[in-house]
C-alpha cells in the first residue's frame, strides 16, 4: 500500500512508520485465545524492559484508553484510606491530576507552581514533612504544554525518605528521554502507545511495584474499570485483559516496541535530541522566541511564542503545513501565546528543514515576510 506520509509536529500520537501501520493488518482472532495472551504477555515483559524494571519486581498492566485514563487509575487506586495525595504541579497535566482527585473527592494537596518552574526540593520536602498523612506524592515527568522537564529523580528521593509512594506521569517522555525507573526512585510511571514508542492510539500502560499493585486490593474501591489491582490480577491469573482489548493496536505494539529495540534507546534518545536542535536552529534562523529556557526544556517540545506581527494568524498558518503534509500544535500556556513544535515520532532532521521551508512559505503567504539563513 502507499500511504501517505505526515510530519506530526504535534504531541502525539506520532509520525509511525509504514511497517507500524500494516502490523494492524492481521487476521481476525478472539482475544480470549492463547495465542493473544502471549502477545499480551510478550508486551508486558518488553514494557519493564525498556523502562530498566526487574522483571521480580516489576511489571506492565495495560488499559484500552488515552494517557488520562492512567492518571485516573493510579490516583483511584493507589491511594490508601485516610491519606492524602501531594501532587507537584506546574502545568496542563499535573493541573489534570487535580481534577482527577477533585471529582473522586481524594483528600489532596495542589502544591501549584507557574508553568515556568520547577519545583525546589527543599519545598517538596517541607510539605511532605508538615503533612505526615501523605502516602503518594504525584509529579509528570515532561509537561507538554510547555516542554518543562521536572527533577523526578530529586523528587522520587524525597517521596521515598518520607514513606510516600511516586508516581510520575511519564506519557510523554518515556521512550525519548533516558529513563530508569529503579534509578529515578520512581514506583509507577505511565505512558501511551502512541507517543514515545510511536504506535497506535488506544492502548494505555502503567509500570510499577508488583508488591505494592498487590497491596492496594485492601484500599477504598472507587472504580470498577479503573482499578489497577483487578487489572493486574486478571492478567496475572488469565494472561488476558480483564475487558475487551484493542486488538489490531496490540499487534502495531508489538511491532512498534520490535523497532525501538532495533534502533536502540541510545540511538533514539539521540535522534530526538538532533530533531529539537533543528527546530531550534530554524526558529533560531527565523527569529522567533520560545519560552521554556533550554537548561529546563525536555529536548522534544518547543512551545513558540507568536510571531509580533499583527498578520500572524495560528489557524491560517496551520492549515497552509497542513495541507501540505505538516502538522503543528497550539500551545497550553494562558499567560502567553504560543504554538509547540515536537520532536515526537518517526522523523529527523530533514524532515525539520522541509517543515521550515513550508512554515517560511505560510508565513510569506499571510503577509510576514521572512528570510531564511542558507544554512538551513
Amino acid at each position: 500500500m502507499n500511504i501517505k506520509r505526515n510530519i506530526l509536529l504535534n504531541p502525539g500520537p506520532a509520525t509511525t512508520t509504514d511497517t507500524v501501520k500494516m502490523a494492524q493488518v492481521v487476521p481476525d482472532i478472539c482475544p480470549r485465545e492463547k495465542e493473544f495472551a502471549n502477545l499480551m504477555n510478550e508486551l508486558r515483559a518488553d514494557l519493564v524492559r525498556i523502562v530498566h524494571g526487574d522483571q521480580s519486581k516489576h511489571t506492565a498492566v495495560l488499559f484500552c484508553g488515552s494517557g488520562t485514563i492512567n492518571i485516573d487509575i493510579c490516583l483511584n487506586s493507589l491511594l490508601p484510606a485516610a491519606k492524602k495525595v501531594l501532587i507537584i504541579n506546574n502545568g496542563a497535566y499535573s493541573t489534570r491530576a487535580v481534577e482527577v482527585c477533585q471529582y473522586y473527592g481524594l483528600p489532596h494537596i495542589d502544591m501549584k507552581l507557574s508553568v515556568f518552574e520547577t519545583p525546589d526540593p527543599l519545598e517538596v520536602d517541607r510539605v511532605l514533612m508538615e503533612n505526615p498523612d501523605v502516602a503518594l506524592v504525584y509529579t509528570t515527568h515532561h509537561e507538554t504544554g510547555t516542554g518543562l522537564l521536572n527533577p523526578i529523580r530529586e523528587i522520587g528521593d524525597i517521596a521515598h525518605r518520607y514513606g510516600a509512594v511516586f508516581v510520575v506521569d511519564t506519557t510523554s517522555s518515556l521512550g525519548m528521554i533516558p529513563f530508569d525507573i529503579q534509578r529515578d526512585n520512581v514506583d509507577f510511571c505511565m505512558a501511551s502507545a502512541q507517543k514515545g514508542l510511536m504506535a497506535m492510539s488506544g492502548l494505555s500502560f502503567i509500570i510499577g511495584d508488583k508488591e505494592m499493585i498487590e497491596r492496594s486490593k485492601d484500599y477504598p474501591k472507587r472504580s470498577y474499570y479503573c482499578n489497577l489491582f483487578l487489572q493486574y490480577d486478571f492478567f496475572e491469573r488469565t494472561g488476558e485483559m480483564h475487558f475487551t482489548p484493542p486488538v489490531q493496536t496490540a499487534y502495531a505494539l508489538k511491532q512498534a516496541i520490535k523497532e525501538y529495540l532495533d534502533e536502540g534507546e541510545e540511538n533514539k534518545f539521540a535522534r530526538h535530541k538532533r530533531v529539537n536542535e533543528a527546530i531550534h536552529n530554524g526558529l533560531s534562523n527565523l527569529g522567533l522566541d520560545y519560552v521554556i529556557p533550554r537548561d529546563k526544556e525536555s529536548g522534544l517540545v518547543v512551545s513558540v511564542k507568536y510571531p509580533d506581527d499583527p498578520k500572524w494568524d495560528f489557524t491560517k498558518v496551520h492549515d497552509y503545513c497542513y495541507d501540505r503534509g505538516f502538522t503543528i500544535y497550539p500551545g497550553k500556556i494562558s499567560t502567553t501565546d504560543t504554538f509547540r513544535l515536537c520532536s515526537f515520532g518517526a522523523i529527523d532532521v530533514e524532515d525539520i528543514h522541509a517543515f521550515f521551508k513550508v512554515f517560511k512559505e505560510a508565513l510569506n503567504s499571510i503577509g510576514i515576510k521572512t528570510h531564511l539563513k542558507k544554512n538551513d
